[in-house]
């Protein structure tokens, strides 16, 4: 069976001395035609900020080259384009490019890399269509020459092109606030945010609506935070109208609330303007206080307790109620006393009728009292609890009131009379 291996291996040699076996390459004709595109859309609405993705694209071809057992093949071919970095330009005001030139590395023929640009459109952009440049550089093998049968010199060329992209700034509605008053924002009650709107944009809105909304944990909360606008054409001003609560927690400071317009754009599409931040100041608690002295009352007795209050808040109360919680040994057939209108600063009395147990303690005590009110939106309101101060003390007796002394008086009433009747009887 020998002769088998014989015949295989004198196979294996003719096919090594064929022609083309162990064949070098050279290339005689090619380069790198690199071409950019965006990855997804083009269109972008003024003041927008968007990572941009660009495909760099490699379509170069080599189209001729030779096959020799002499040649030494190079490592590159010439239509790869090396060491590849690219950069976005500007050429207007209206784009504002926040990336650094990026590297690609190498793209080779029919190969492609992407880079992605940080992308600021200026809100002041105007709708059309604008190119930015992207500023491409590389390497590429231009030729080899070919020393002996063992020996390549590589020659390089760095070349920089500029692709055009092609990007879109869209209409849009732009809301300019000019105007902003406040009525009756204080703290833990509710007002009205009176704006005035103008669209600075390029966009005519359809159906627009605005609206006030909560700025991040802002203690300004819409409680009627929209309003229909209709049409709202570039250049248009609109008069607007919201109600917003504070935050029982808010002090009084200046506060932020947003504000947007939702409509239907160009396209017929729904969307939302860029909200605007305004500050809105907001005033003290509405807060009283009992600025009378501690009452004196007796044990046993049936009471008038009167009882002064202040308006300490920032804000006019309407209709203001005042009211007691009477406990033992209090009680209370009329616990609730009307007050009035109190400007901030007003003070206003409040008497109780009272009845206090005959075996209560001689102390001090605080009645706890509250005030129910309206404020200017005419929402009712209960003040924080406040505590009356009494002091309940045991009648001193007195001679009117010792028994000894009334049954004398009785005596003398008594004998008085017989002695009236006695004498008037004699002179009959």
């Amino acid at each position: 069976m020998r002769w088998q291996y014989v015949t295989v291996l004198m196979l294996l040699l003719a096919l090594l001395a064929a022609p083309g076996a162990a064949q070098g390459t050279k290339y005689l004709y090619g380069s790198p035609d690199l071409s950019a595109t965006i990855s997804g859309t083009n269109e972008f609405a003024p003041g927008a900020e968007t990572n941009l993705a660009i495909i760099v694209s490699n379509s170069g071809l080599n189209t001729h080259k030779i096959y020799d057992s002499t040649l030494v093949t190079p490592d590159d071919a010439p239509n790869t384009a090396k060491l590849v970095t690219v950069a976005l330009k500007s050429s207007d005001a209206s784009f504002t490019i926040k990336t650094d030139p990026q590297f690609l590395s190498d793209i080779v023929g029919g190969g492609a890399a992407t880079a992605t640009f940080e992308v600021k459109v200026a809100d002041s952009a105007e709708p059309g269509t604008y190119v930015l440049p992207l500023e491409v550089t590389y390497t590429y093998l231009a030729d080899a020459e070919e020393y002996g049968s063992d020996l390549l010199r590589y020659n390089y060329q760095k070349k920089t092109e500029t692709l055009p992209l092609t990007v879109r700034v869209t209409p849009d509605l732009q809301v300019e606030v000019l105007d902003v008053r406040s009525e009756s924002l204080n703290v833990g009650t509710e007002g009205y945010v009176y704006l005035t709107l103008k669209n600075i944009g390029h966009d005519t809105a359809n159906n627009a609506i605005a609206k006030v909304t909560r700025n991040g944990a802002s203690p300004l909360i819409p409680t009627d935070g929209s309003a229909y606008v209709g049409t709202f054409e570039p250049g248009e001003t609109v008069d607007m109208k919201f109600k917003v609560s504070v935050a029982d927690s808010a002090e009084p400071l200046s506060y932020p609330l947003d504000v947007v317009v939702t409509y239907e754009d160009y396209e017929g599409s729904t969307a939302t303007s860029k909200a605007v931040t305004i500050g809105l100041p907001v005033g003290g608690k509405i807060d009283f206080e009992v600025v009378s002295p501690m009452s004196i009352l007796y044990l046993g007795s049936n009471s008038v307790l009167e009882v002064v209050y202040k308006n300490t808040g920032a804000a006019t109360v309407y209709n203001a109620q005042a009211r007691i919680s009477a406990v033992d040994p209090f009680t209370s057939s009329d616990d609730t006393a009307f007050l009035g209108d109190l400007a901030p600063g007003e003070t206003a009395t409040a008497r109780f009728d009272v009845n206090i147990d005959s075996d209560g303690t001689e102390k001090e005590y605080g009645i706890d009292s509250e005030i129910r009110y309206r404020d200017d939106l005419d929402n009712s309101k209960i003040s924080d609890t406040m505590k009356v101060r009494v002091a309940l003390e045991q009648r001193q007796g007195t001679i009117f009131t010792n028994p000894i002394f009334l049954v004398a008086i009785a005596a003398v009433i008594i004998g008085a009379g017989y002695y009236i009747f006695v004498y008037r009887k004699k002179q009959k």
